[in-house]
């Protein structure tokens, strides 16, 4: 009775997602473009990509991106949980502020910051600067500069783990901040001795979710700058993604999808690694 009711989910994985798999593995191995058989040329594809320029450009500007990304968007949800979680007069609305901009769809998103980080007057940005003397660059004409607006975007959007941030806040005894007054302690040391301990299963949930996500940041590069200019933010799943729909390569860009994933799991299992055990669950 159970595998019957598990039936049309075993069916819907098998189509949808084992089969992809299985079929971007053997890919992986030849040479196809949708119009002819794959001809299998065993391990050329991954032998490529490590002569491949702009493959190694893409995980440059991708590790970049994450490297400044990830910790960031810690750092700053931690501070605006702890802020929202005051006992303050309209907090439901800052919260809904807070937490609206995560579930405005991502293209009517990357449209609006397309316009805010124009490069001439039109730009909101830029016109805000020429207000006080001061000459905005063209952002997404300037390798220099186009990285710039997609990390805001990115740190905009943080809505999702604010909120878990905050349910983990709320998690935490008030027993504990009340016994640390007693003893003397101020605000600063609660927040390190008491909030972060009390908060790291939950950093370490984000952090993990965090990690598989940036290595996969896609549509607003694609959107707003299309991997240009001079490659300065063609990310790796962008990258792929011309590699296999516009030049027609699906089997080497289902080799970069291998690599991607063995990317994202030796990161992932870097960070249980060296932070497992330092969480601190309440339980224990």
């Amino acid at each position: 009775m159970v595998i019957l009711f598990l039936f049309p989910w075993l069916v819907g994985f098998f189509i949808f997602l084992l089969c992809p798999i299985l079929a971007s593995f053997y890919l992986s191995f030849t040479k196809y473009d949708i119009l002819k058989k794959p001809v299998w040329v065993g391990l050329d594809n991954y032998i490529y990509l490590f002569s491949d320029p702009i493959f190694w450009k893409s995980l440059k500007v991708t590790f970049s991106f994450a490297f400044i990304t990830l910790p960031l968007s810690i750092i700053f949800g931690i501070i605006f949980a702890v802020l929202l979680n005051q006992k303050i007069k309209g907090l439901s609305i800052y919260r809904t502020c807070f937490y609206l901009p995560s579930i405005i769809p991502i293209v009517a998103n990357s449209i609006v910051w397309l316009w805010i980080f124009r490069g001439d007057e039109g730009g909101l940005f830029n016109n805000f600067l020429s207000k006080v003397n001061i000459t905005g660059p063209l952002w997404f004409s300037d390798p220099k500069w186009a990285m710039f607006p997609l990390i805001i975007m990115s740190l905009w959007s943080i809505g999702n783990s604010v909120l878990i941030y905050l349910a983990g806040l709320q998690n935490i005894p008030g027993s504990l901040y009340e016994a640390a007054e007693i003893d003397g302690a101020g605000s600063l040391h609660k927040f390190f001795l008491i909030t972060i301990p009390m908060l790291t299963p939950t950093i370490f949930f984000n952090l993990i979710i965090g990690i598989i996500s940036v290595f996969q940041y896609f549509v607003p590069a694609y959107i707003m700058t299309s991997g240009g200019p001079e490659y300065a933010t063609t990310f790796y799943s962008l990258y792929a993604y011309q590699t296999a729909f516009e030049d027609f390569k699906l089997g080497y860009a289902s080799a970069m999808a291998w690599i991607l994933f063995g990317i994202v799991v030796f990161f992932t299992w870097l960070a249980f690694k060296g932070l497992a055990n330092k969480i601190f669950y309440q339980g224990k």
